[in-house]
């Protein structure tokens, strides 16, 4: 199913409130949020249903005996998953940029970890470098911003790191 820039909007309107109710109902926790990378129109398809299902696997797995709560959502405008985490800031968003980095899907994960007033930790904050671009070597905002790549060459890299995932299980 096609989205339309409105779904994808509320839809970013509803995770942030998703984000406030789950700051406020365990303030002094921290809060994991995952998403899939998928780009285009299409955010719910084969390929983001197996990123999806080894993110959630691989995060729940790594925060193993620090859980405190678990939301997920699977909407047409992508796969959503909220961690609660015990786990200081620091430690969360180590882990999160660990499963980033090396998970060989780790490229279409988004796993932002939030502080108290709802902002993402930077990358940087605990030593790991900007995120690269599926396609070359360049900082993944910096070819996103420009439209470097197309669609069609993002959508063709995704198959083939999802392809190669599924051969390996």
């Amino acid at each position: 199913m096609e989205i339309t820039l409105d779904m994808l909007l509320a839809s970013r309107d509803h995770r942030v409130g998703m984000q406030h109710t789950l700051r406020e109902k365990y303030p002094n926790l921290t809060l994991v949020c995952l998403t899939v990378i998928m780009p285009g129109n299409v955010k719910r398809n084969l390929s983001s249903l197996i990123v999806s299902q080894a993110a959630i696997n691989v995060l729940l797995g790594r925060l193993e005996g620090n859980i405190v709560d678990v939301v997920t959502r699977d909407l047409a405008t992508g796969y959503e998953a909220y961690v609660v985490t015990s786990l200081p800031l620091r430690d969360a968003k180590l882990i999160a940029c660990d499963i980033e980095d090396t998970h060989e899907l780790g490229r279409l994960m988004d796993i932002d970890v939030l502080d108290g007033d709802g902002i993402p930790v930077k990358r940087e904050t605990v030593g790991s470098q900007p995120r690269r671009c599926l396609l070359c070597d360049n900082e993944s905002r910096y070819c996103m911003r420009n439209r470097t790549h197309t669609p069609q060459e993002l959508n063709a890299k995704i198959k083939n790191m999802v392809d190669a995932y599924v051969q390996q299980l």
